[in-house]
């Protein structure tokens, strides 16, 4: 797997500060993608042992809530394969820290229809939230707080184990009343 760049210290991505990994590889190409560079899946560098070591420990930091993990698009395939056993040392080593990854795949797509893999559910254990849909460009809202357009779900992942079906997460009430517009 190739990455594009991380972000140590990224407020966009997430609730709290967070270090954000922006995978390569996409083959949604969503009309209006703000990362379409990434869609080349060995654009940037190689993502390894090192790297991986990097991340981590900018985890252990008081003021970094959690990581995030977006692209291009994490959930292709083959950049599962790279992703299960790096989110499973995060989720091992800093368990007390977030994971949040954004899929242009659906939420359904993934537990149980063509995007899922042998890897979909280790890496689904380990999320705390999933933006899940794809990017869409007449739905697009600025307003919109983790998501760009009002197709994407920000979903309760542990939640949505429990029930069986998707619990859509609870933004804190303070940030829900500040809208544009």
């Amino acid at each position: 797997m190739h990455y594009s760049t991380i972000k140590y210290c990224d407020i966009a991505n997430g609730e709290g500060v967070r270090t954000t990994l922006f995978v390569s590889g996409c083959t949604h190409h969503c009309p209006g993608c703000f990362q379409s560079e990434t869609w080349d899946f060995s654009f940037g560098q190689l993502f390894d042992d090192a790297v991986a070591e990097t991340i981590i420990k900018s985890l252990e930091k008081p003021w970094i809530h959690g990581l995030t993990v977006l692209g291009g698009e994490p959930m292709e395939p083959a950049n599962q394969q790279a992703l299960a056993p790096f989110l499973q040392e995060v989720h091992r080593r800093v368990p007390q820290k977030s994971i949040w990854m954004y899929t242009g795949d659906t939420w359904e797509s993934l537990v149980s229809g063509s995007r899922h893999t042998d890897d979909t559910d280790a890496i689904v254990e380990c999320l705390d939230i999933l933006v899940d849909g794809p990017f869409e460009e007449d739905l697009k809202d600025i307003s919109l707080r983790f998501r760009g357009s009002s197709n994407q779900r920000v979903i309760d992942v542990p939640a949505t184990l429990i029930a069986g079906s998707v619990i859509e997460w609870t933004d804190d009430p303070e940030f829900s009343t500040h809208r544009m517009g």
